[in-house]
């Protein structure tokens, strides 16, 4: 097992890397891995060990999570339309269409025809949401059309498994299923909001006052792991009870250091994810059936594109422009068909024939969607020649420039925040020392709670775009750490250090920092000038 770990690895690692270079995402070096050491090791059956899927399954978790923790229970409210109008009638009316084509232009029985009719209802939450988290496109219109309708996907997960679980045992009765799953999420929704409401707060408090950085990723993870084992206790997803989770942290003041503390966890836990992905891939039936997976796939990629095209295009608010993104953003079948199709199989409610061709289409058009959403634009610039770009919304943080970023809210940091406001000059701070953060926030500053050191957290405050940045940090060895990243996300033009001591300086001169002030200098340039 060690030797197939350390293989991955390196596959993944090369490939990755190699991939970069041509901009292509690192999802597909991850399924090229999986398929190369299922070959090497003959892993094949070890996919279908449920244990090494749960752990995949995780990077869909906390996928979940740190979009939760972007759309609060507010913003849920404001995309409700997106959510369950256009989310609900894009599966039914899917599963309706493709039932039909199943069970009658293809001859299927009726159970494989409901199964496959399910699964292609599915589209990928893993691939789309986190390619519109790296580019910011999770913020434009067709962005949220693609989450509200990803949204309502997971929360179906929930009927899916009662339909499988009902065909599979005819004796199930329907009724009392429906009355257990009413309990649970009754049971579900009332126990995290009673959490989130009166817990969360003051237990992220008591958390934060040790000044420990393990405790706090520690809760990070109990919750999020928590919030989705309670959840498939309860009969639902995993990633269901993660994003309740991470919308309830959203309404905390924790949330952005508790996305970028879980941002490493769930870019390598998806990597397993895809990993596992790519181990289902058999050549020979690949290669076999052929034709028949490309007809598929086609059929599959008309099918879900009219349905959604027509779907957004009732919103007044979507132009035809917003419409295409949409539509070609969800044209591809999801992770979760792929768990449809493993459950119908164990429980003889679909062919291994089907299942496996079913299979292959599906890795087929997932490898293909990274490329689809990287030139969205030219696709659909392809369809629209006279249409300007629509207006898109942006971010907070995207509409953020020329501005001033403070990294430490102690003495030195207040007094320059005083400067800047008596200027009229606009500045954030950053600061991760819970009372200097309850000070700011007294004093009704422009304050993100979380460590500078961290890139994911200078991002929120849009270090990229700062005119100038203040180094206020009295910590040397937290002061070189943030330095260090500093170099990779900012120039160093922009930056200025505030500093003890001239060995302090020399440290940093040798890092390349250029405007650097040392308190002893100015402190001893003040005395001289008084004795003068």
């Amino acid at each position: 097992m060690l030797g197939v770990i350390v293989t991955a690895l390196f596959i993944s690692l090369a490939t990755n890397i190699l991939l970069k270079k041509f901009g292509l995402p690192t999802l597909i070096g991850y399924i090229f891995t999986g398929t190369t050491i299922s070959y090497l090791f003959g892993l094949h059956s070890a996919v279908n060990n449920s244990q090494l899927k749960d752990v995949g399954e995780f990077g869909i978790v906390f996928l979940m999570f740190t979009i939760g923790l972007e759309f609060s229970i507010k913003h849920l409210k404001e995309m409700k339309y997106e959510v369950f109008i256009i989310g609900s009638l894009q599966i039914l009316i899917t599963i309706f269409f493709v039932f039909i084509l199943a069970f009658y232009l293809f001859n299927l029985d009726r159970y494989s025809s409901v199964i496959i009719a399910m699964a292609v209802a599915m589209s990928s939450t893993a691939i789309i949401l986190k390619t519109f988290n790296e580019t910011g496109e999770i913020n434009k219109q067709y962005g949220k059309n693609a989450l509200g309708i990803l949204i309502m996907q997971d929360i179906a997960v929930i009927p899916i498994l009662i339909i499988i679980g009902v065909m599979s045992s005819p004796e199930t009765n329907f009724e009392s299923v429906v009355g257990e799953i009413i309990f649970g999420i009754s049971i579900l929704l009332i126990s995290l909001l009673i959490i989130g409401k009166y817990l969360l707060e003051p237990f992220f408090m008591q958390i934060v006052k040790t000044h420990s950085d393990e405790l706090f990723i520690g809760s990070i993870l109990f919750l999020a792991i928590g919030a989705s084992y309670g959840a498939h206790m309860l009969g639902f997803s995993y990633s269901l009870g993660a994003f309740i989770a991470g919308m309830l942290i959203a309404e905390t003041n924790y949330k952005h250091q508790a996305e970028a503390d879980l941002i490493p966890f769930r870019d390598l836990l998806l990597g397993v994810f895809f990993i596992t992905v790519g181990m289902q891939i058999k050549f020979k039936m690949m290669f076999e059936y052929a034709h028949i997976i490309i007809f598929l796939f086609a059929l599959v990629v008309i099918i879900k594109f009219s349905i959604i095209f027509f779907l957004t295009k009732i919103n007044k608010e979507n132009n035809r422009r917003t419409t295409l993104k949409t539509a070609f953003s969800l044209i591809q079948i999801g992770e979760f068909a792929l768990v449809i199709l493993e459950l119908a199989r164990a429980n003889s409610l679909i062919q291994s024939s089907y299942g496996q061709v079913m299979i292959i289409t599906i890795i087929f058009s997932m490898i293909l969607t990274p490329f689809i959403l990287k030139n969205l634009s030219l696709i659909t610039d392809f369809f629209i020649h006279d249409e300007s770009p629509e207006l898109e919304a942006k971010p907070y943080n995207s509409l953020i420039k020329e501005h001033v970023v403070i990294l430490g809210y102690g003495e030195f940091g207040q007094s320059v925040a005083r400067k800047l406001k008596n200027d009229g000059e606009f500045y954030i701070i950053i600061e991760n020392n819970i009372d200097r953060y309850e000070l700011a926030m007294f004093n009704y500053e422009p304050v993100i709670y979380g460590n500078a050191a961290n890139r994911e957290i200078l991002k929120k405050a849009s270090i990229e775009k700062a005119k100038k940045i203040i180094v206020a940090i009295d910590n040397t060895k937290k002061l070189h750490l943030v330095c260090q990243r500093l170099q990779q996300v900012a120039h160093y033009d922009k930056v200025v250090v505030k500093v003890h001591s001239i060995k302090e300086k020399n440290v940093l001169v040798e890092m390349g920092i250029k405007y650097i002030i040392v308190e002893n200098e100015e402190t001893t340039k003040a005395v001289v000038q008084f004795i003068e």
